[in-house]
């Protein structure tokens, strides 16, 4: 693939998200679409448009169907694409009514399901697990693929809309996963991943600009399910296609989001708190205490999950006792990082008064 071939799709989503952007944000004022703050929250700017992700959809359209003509020649190889997109219009339905009205847990959880069900039945699946010591394969029986696969498909479009907490950080955090998934992509020969990838990287590019700190417009629950929704799809395509590949490069990709969302279910359990109870003892609102301001915590975090990529990249050139001694250094400094920041303490709930960030 000619590396002009795979610019053009990247600057058409990134001038497509650039250009709707301002009219979306007109379109949610003039709904009423608007950030409500709470106190449960950090935002203190009542009335910020939300629907953002609306923009960043329009976008990823634009580059996929950009992509698919100039790298794919056989087109036939991405008609599972369709159930991408038939999620991916639920899971926007489900975001632009969540921002408008506000939906209990269960509800969104249920849209979420039936999301990732339509990608399953059209191929995003986990078929099979991957020693990444020996790459020994197994292959899962068919019941066990759809709830491992459902499990991914809406454990990652939650952990990115729980990482949606301050100005910019969804989308900055979710343009750094999206390019290390398409480098993966890419070193694999895999150009249908490589066009989701590149859409999805130039949309959050094109976004970003608005949403960075001091934002101007938030995703809303519209555009962070949306980013973590094609996210996890393209963990799979590339998991699918290429079978030596072992599942802990994408876990590593995606490392903070999950380990966020998993640490507040296991507090939350650990309280007696509802899973689905809000809080501020996110990762993001612990760095916020510790950086000071909203733009220096987003930086960080940025750093912290570029180097969760890197980390992912350098693994996919590991086999053997190597790959193992690698995932134990690995894990322990991931302990020691999550001590630093007090992410394995319940306290601090009330630390301190909401700063600007995104909803």
């Amino acid at each position: 693939m000619e590396g002009l071939n795979a610019l053009i799709p990247l600057g058409v989503a990134v001038a497509v998200t650039g250009l709707a952007t301002p009219l979306v944000s007109r379109l949610a004022r003039s709904l009423q679409v608007v950030d409500r703050p709470n106190d449960r929250g950090a935002s203190v700017r009542p009335g910020m448009p939300l629907l953002g992700g609306l923009a960043v959809a329009l976008g990823f359209g634009a580059g996929l169907w950009v992509a698919l003509a100039l790298l794919v020649e056989d087109l036939a190889t991405a008609e599972h694409l369709k159930g991408l997109g038939l999620g991916a219009v639920l899971i926007l339905g489900l975001g632009v009514v969540d921002d408008r009205a506000g939906l209990s847990a269960w509800p969104k959880f249920l849209v979420q399901i039936l999301a990732a069900s339509i990608a399953i039945s059209y191929g995003f699946r986990l078929g099979h697990l991957t020693d990444p010591i020996s790459l020994a394969s197994w292959h899962l029986p068919i019941a066990l693929v759809w709830v491992v696969s459902a499990l991914w498909i809406v454990g990652i479009t939650n952990a990115l809309n729980l990482t949606d907490g301050l100005d910019g950080l969804a989308t900055g955090v979710g343009a750094i996963i999206g390019a290390t998934l398409t480098m993966i992509a890419w070193q694999a020969n895999q150009p249908v991943g490589m066009c989701i990838g590149i859409a999805l990287l130039g949309s959050l590019i094109g976004f970003l600009p608005f949403n960075f700190a001091p934002a101007r417009i938030f995703l809303g629950d519209t555009g962070s399910l949306f980013i973590g929704y094609i996210l996890a799809l393209l963990a799979l395509e590339g998991y699918r296609q290429l079978s030596l590949l072992t599942f802990v490069v994408p876990l590593l990709a995606l490392a903070l989001p999950i380990l966020d969302t998993g640490l507040s279910i296991v507090r939350r359990i650990r309280l007696g708190a509802p899973i689905f109870t809000a809080d501020r003892l996110h990762m993001h609102h612990r760095l916020l205490a510790s950086e000071g301001t909203p733009r220096r915590a987003v930086l960080q975090f940025y750093f912290l999950t570029a180097c969760f990529c890197l980390i992912a990249v350098s693994f996919t050139r590991l086999q053997g006792w190597a790959a193992a001694l690698f995932l134990a250094a690995v894990g322990v400094l991931t302990v020691r990082l999550l001590l630093n920041l007090g992410a394995l303490s319940t306290e601090g709930d009330e630390a301190g008064p909401p700063a600007e960030r995104e909803p």
